[in-house]
């Protein structure tokens, strides 16, 4: 799947950014994270925040062990693309995992722990590009009607 064609543009919002505005290492990482499943993926362009990093990409699992799916396979991704990991926080069975690669912070949530730290309201002013979900296969019944 091209991770081109995964926007969900909201033209609600005046702070759309495309895919294109984002490095490549943000690129890797959201396939990355899509690859393993995860939900609610949201990249967030910082660039012009003045932050201690360039964009972040935020996205949930359903369960610890996916949370560490997701990390796992970004770092993979990543590195296959000598990208190397400069610091990750978060221990198994926690509910939060933290990747540093220095200009990109990918961050992997349970949905608590998303709804409880709320980075995209701490981050609003931040240009967004939120990733829209595959759609679930489509399936028809069978007689009846």
């Amino acid at each position: 799947m091209s991770i081109l064609t995964t926007a969900n543009p909201r033209p609600d919002l005046n702070s759309q950014v495309g895919l294109d505005k984002f490095p490549h290492e943000a690129r890797y990482a959201l396939q990355a994270a899509q690859d393993k499943q995860a939900l609610n993926i949201t990249l967030l362009d910082l660039t012009e925040m003045g932050a201690f990093a360039d964009c972040f990409l935020l996205c949930s699992a359903a369960s610890a062990p996916q949370m560490e799916a997701i990390a796992d396979e970004v770092e993979r991704q990543l590195a296959s693309h000598h990208r190397r990991v400069l610091h990750r926080e978060g221990r198994p069975g926690s509910e939060w995992l933290l990747l540093d690669y220095g200009g990109l912070v990918v961050h992997v949530f349970t949905e608590h722990a998303r709804l409880f730290y709320d980075l995209e309201r701490l981050w609003r002013d931040a240009r967004r590009l939120d990733v829209r979900e595959p759609d679930p296969p489509f399936t028809t019944r069978e007689g009846g009607g």
